[in-house]
């Protein structure tokens, strides 16, 4: 967001108390205003940013109200020494159900979430230490510096002061290396896996931050109050504060704060309207607020503070200043992987095989990759390509088989931990987060170069690591052509550029042995040539190279040696001069061959079966296959 937009956000939130003609009432609404926002901000993080709905974020909001409640009235403890435990015990309940709750997915996510919300719930009422169903009274207000936060003007302060240090954090996090991968967990996971983010420990850190979150709402909610009690904690609060993120804009952390702000406004201000046009016999509350919300879902369903913020770009061209920006300053140049010598083994694939079900995909497949070297996996549509990358990649665990990579085995290990080893890969259909920039998108290929906490992140003390990751992923993009675009959303960009931005995103990890799925699809001629290059001065750089291309002028020119598969079996090995004129080739290919005309069999291939043809002039060049 544009900072003079920012500064007249804080200056307006900051003067309004003092304003002597506002009332207060609004103050009062001002406050609950921002304890909901705390509440909806984790859930645009868990929400709106990871795909993981929750309603039970309520329940968390009571956690931090009881143990300030019960700590600081049973025990006359320090309401900031019950804050820490609070959000300690917070901390240990949301990492235990976190753990097994986001091992659902679908409908059982939410379902579970209501489940667990319920029962937190109905603890509050029954526990007798707690007050049960009356709940905790006389709760002692904040101080600070002697200064009595029991008024509402003066706690607002301390709310707001929250809230904007929570936007921040939360905006921290979002624009870093961990930030990135969160963002990958509702879109992007099995591309994420590979490399190299753990998206399992993702999603429990995201549920732990917004269950924090909604701690420190509690926490000053009963200190506001000076009572709890269970109603404000149940499954309808909840539902509530993910209404407010919807409102808002789920995927924005300023829609916390204009969802909260809009359903609670409308709420109060409905109450006060109404019965004035109607009459208090009747209750058409609940019936215009549902009409309403309807129809912001229906024309705004992203939420409202897109809309706004696009208006916001409109007035000031922040969008087109933000394209034009310069690139990322130069940093220091992150440490690189040793590159074995030319010639040396890198990859083998040893009799890999994946069936599913009774059909058989991969069929036995053997072959051998070495350092600077680029090999082509070719073959007809449906030839198991694709399947057998996904084995070497971890994505697909083989029937039978094994694979190799510089001597350690490859096939009992996840996505992530086989990028960890120095494989590197793009995928046959293009996995790009679509809203996040091309720059963003290539850092992401860096994640394992460099470790940033979640804490570190959010206090904006990681900005070395991540002027070195923005740094590398500018150089990639400058190297494969895309230097133009950095700034650009990746979902804008046309197919072949976005073939050409996962190369980058790929390099981007250091890959010793690249494989690319397809990479010259939707490539004009010359983008062809300029990718042709590329990979030929990764060659020359001793990186290994493992491609599936139906262009075969592209394929032919470019590899040193050829693996072709029909039906999950590999037909014919060798140089693509000798794959052109291969029988088995040209009858997958063209249905047919001549019998007459005789050529001489590859080094290591026994003479055998029925005499091999020469291709027709360009049979195999320049189309798909």
């Amino acid at each position: 967001m544009n900072r003079i937009l920012l500064y007249l956000v804080i200056g307006v939130i900051a003067l309004l108390p003092l304003m002597p003609f506002t009332p207060a009432f609004w103050v009062t609404h001002l406050n609950y205003v921002g304890l909901a926002s705390l509440v909806v901000l984790g859930l645009v993080l868990l929400t709106g940013v990871s795909g993981l709905t929750s309603f039970g974020q309520a329940a968390f909001v009571g956690i931090g109200a009881y143990t300030t409640a019960w700590f600081t009235t049973a025990m006359a403890g320090s309401p900031w020494l019950a804050l820490i435990i609070a959000l300690a015990i917070t901390f240990l309940a949301a990492y235990a159900i976190g753990a097994l709750t986001l091992r659902l997915s679908g409908h059982y996510l939410p379902l579970g979430t209501i489940a667990w919300g319920l029962s937190l719930y109905y603890l509050f009422g029954n526990m007798q230490f707690l007050g049960q169903h009356d709940g905790i009274a006389g709760i002692q207000p904040l101080e600070i510096f002697g200064i009595s936060l029991a008024s509402g003007r003066n706690i607002y302060y301390l709310i707001w002061a929250c809230v904007l240090l929570g936007l921040w954090g939360t905006r921290n996090l979002l624009d870093s290396r961990p930030g990135r991968a969160i963002r990958a967990l509702k879109s992007g996971q099995a591309m994420a896996e590979s490399f190299g983010v753990n998206t399992a420990r993702y999603k429990i850190i995201v549920f732990v931050y917004a269950a924090l979150l909604a701690c420190l709402s509690g926490w000053i909610y009963a200190h506001m109050q000076r009572a709890v009690s269970p109603s404000p904690f149940g499954l309808n609060y909840g539902i509530e504060y993910l209404f407010m993120a919807v409102v808002g804009g789920a995927s924005s952390v300023w829609g916390a704060v204009i969802g909260a702000g809009l359903i609670l406004t409308l709420k109060d201000q409905l109450q006060n309207v109404l019965p004035a046009i109607f009459g208090t016999q009747y209750n058409f509350e609940l019936i215009v607020f549902g009409v309403l919300m309807v129809l912001v879902l229906q024309y705004a369903r992203e939420g409202v503070w897109p809309i706004l913020a696009h208006w916001w770009e409109i007035l000031t061209g922040g969008s087109r200043g933000e394209r034009r920006r310069e690139p990322p300053p130069k940093a220091a140049v992150l440490p690189q992987r040793p590159r074995p010598e030319t010639g040396k083994v890198v990859l083998e694939v040893e009799a890999i095989r994946k069936e599913f079900g009774g059909l058989v995909a991969v069929n036995d497949i053997s072959f051998t990759l070495r350092a600077g070297e680029i090999m082509g996996l070719i073959g007809p549509n449906g030839a198991g390509k694709s399947t057998t990358f996904n084995l070497i990649t971890g994505v697909l665990e083989p029937t039978s088989g094994l694979v190799r990579f510089q001597g350690e085995r490859l096939d009992k290990l996840p996505a992530r931990e086989i990028s960890r080893l120095g494989v590197g890969r793009t995928f046959q259909h293009v996995q790009l987060l679509p809203t996040m920039t091309v720059l963003e998108n290539v850092a992401l290929g860096a994640h394992l170069r460099r470790n940033v906490g979640v804490v570190a992140a959010s206090l904006h003390a990681d900005r070395r690591i991540e002027a070195e990751l923005l740094h590398e992923a500018a150089v990639q993009l400058e190297r494969v052509g895309l230097g133009d675009y950095l700034y650009e959303q990746a979902g804008n960009l046309a197919l072949g550029q976005q073939r050409i931005l996962e190369i980058a995103r790929a390099l981007a990890a250091d890959p010793v042995l690249l494989l690319l799925d397809e990479p010259a699809a939707g490539l004009r001629y010359k983008e062809k040539q300029e990718l042709a290059a590329v990979l030929n001065q990764l060659r020359a750089e001793g990186m290994s190279i493992l491609l599936v291309e139906h262009d075969m002028d592209f394929v032919m020119k470019l590899t040193d040696h050829l693996v072709v598969m029909d039906f999950g079996t590999k037909i014919a090995e060798g140089t693509p001069e000798y794959v052109q004129a291969h029988p088995a080739v040209l009858e997958a290919y063209l249905g047919g061959i001549d019998d007459d005309i005789e050529i001489e069999p590859a080094p290591g291939e026994q003479p055998g079966g029925p005499q091999p043809g020469v291709a027709p002039a360009g049979a195999l060049e320049g189309g798909g296959a």
